[in-house]
């Protein structure tokens, strides 16, 4: 997400400083990266990640900063502590994390007058054993997660002894919903909707992250969108985990205040630069053809269609796919993941976590209570 941004605003004509917690990040390949620095990770290291970014905004004279995954938590905590010279774009460190709780971003929805999914906060074992006799019919996550980690799905009640919440780590016990998932990546100024694509992820990095992306229209999402953005007048990027029932009414699952995928989808630099960035009305996704990172398709698309037998579905989607790290003029990213997935493999075998952990170990946020 964060090449895409970049190569987005360096084509409307902004210079762009990147900065992360890896070495050799994909993005630092770029033409549109005037500048590449490491930073501390934040997780581990929050006052001198803080300290950094700070003394980052000031030498460049950044105007801006945009947060492109979790390390928004750690900027939002910053600016709150700190005079930044420029604005952050993103809500305060309350805002973002009341949508990022599982549990709080469902009870907002539905101050906001939203249908919601019933949704049971687990802060102990007494409460995993209130709802284990029905446990087929939930689903159940921890309330600071990503990428449908720790998921369990319909479990049966042995599969519950494994979760162990409590107040500093809660759980969340949420109705199974049944139809079709939408993903919804957004952007809004003060409650304003200024970008919105809509989308579904047929291929995943197991049960995860998305892989290929294909857009959809939903007049429902998009109602469900607006009014959660309006109501909290929200200005940064937003995104959406939903899920569209047979008769037609779309439920809030999750939030991630944040980019994801769906920011594929605009390839127009001064629409989506003027649109987000100043005054311009609202931009509408540009690209029609399925997204995908062909590599991210070989090491878990594959397997995935090995294990089902359905070889001719995953042939048909690398051939309609568009690869996303292609930009004309820019072809270094492509060369660079190689680059940069090595030194994720290299996190993932030092601390023997997956390939998706490790890729946000450094900039994960797992709540407030992490900090204390």
């Amino acid at each position: 997400m964060a090449l895409h941004l970049a190569r987005l605003l360096h084509g409307a004509g902004r210079r762009v400083i990147l900065a992360d917690t890896p070495t050799r990040p994909i993005a630092a390949a770029s033409k549109a990266c005037a500048r590449y620095r490491q930073l501390p990770p934040p997780r581990f290291e929050p006052e001198a990640y803080a300290e950094a970014v700070e003394a980052l905004v000031r030498m460049e004279g950044i105007e801006l900063a945009i947060a492109t995954c979790e390390e928004v938590y750690y900027l939002a905590l910053a600016w709150g502590g700190r005079t930044m010279p420029a604005p952050l774009f993103a809500p305060d460190i309350d805002l973002l994390a009341q949508v990022h709780n599982k549990h709080a971003f469902i009870r907002l929805a539905e101050r906001l007058g939203l249908a919601v999914p019933e949704t049971v906060l687990l802060n102990s074992r007494d409460d995993v054993e209130a709802v284990r006799g029905h446990s087929r019919e939930l689903v159940f996550k921890p309330v600071w997660s990503r990428f449908a980690s720790q998921v369990l799905l319909r479990p049966t009640p042995d599969f519950l002894d494994a979760v162990q919440p409590s107040p500093a780590m809660p759980w969340v016990a949420q109705r199974f919903i049944d139809g079709d998932e939408i993903s919804a990546y957004a952007v809004a100024r003060e409650g304003r909707l200024k970008a919105l694509a809509l989308y579904r992820s047929p291929y995943r990095a197991g049960r995860g992250a998305g892989i290929f992306f294909e857009r959809v229209e939903d007049g429902a999402a998009r109602e469900l969108v607006e009014r959660i953005v309006a109501g909290s007048s929200w200005t940064g990027q937003i995104s959406f985990d939903l899920m569209r029932e047979a008769n037609g009414r779309v439920l809030p699952l999750e939030c991630n205040p944040r980019a994801v995928s769906g920011l594929h989808f605009f390839r127009d630099p001064g629409r989506f630069a003027d649109a987000v960035l100043g005054d311009g009305p609202e931009v509408i996704p540009d690209i029609i053809a399925p997204q995908t990172v062909r590599l991210a398709m070989w090491i878990y698309g594959l397997p995935a269609a090995l294990r089902s037998g359905d070889l001719g579905r995953f042939r048909k989607a690398m051939r309609d796919g568009q690869e996303l790290l292609d930009w004309p003029g820019d072809p270094a990213p492509v060369k660079a993941q190689w680059t940069a997935l090595a030194e994720i493999a290299g996190v993932a075998w030092g601390q023997g976590i997956s390939l998706q952990a490790a890729s946000t170990r450094d900039i994960e946020w797992n709540g407030p209570n992490q900090l204390g």
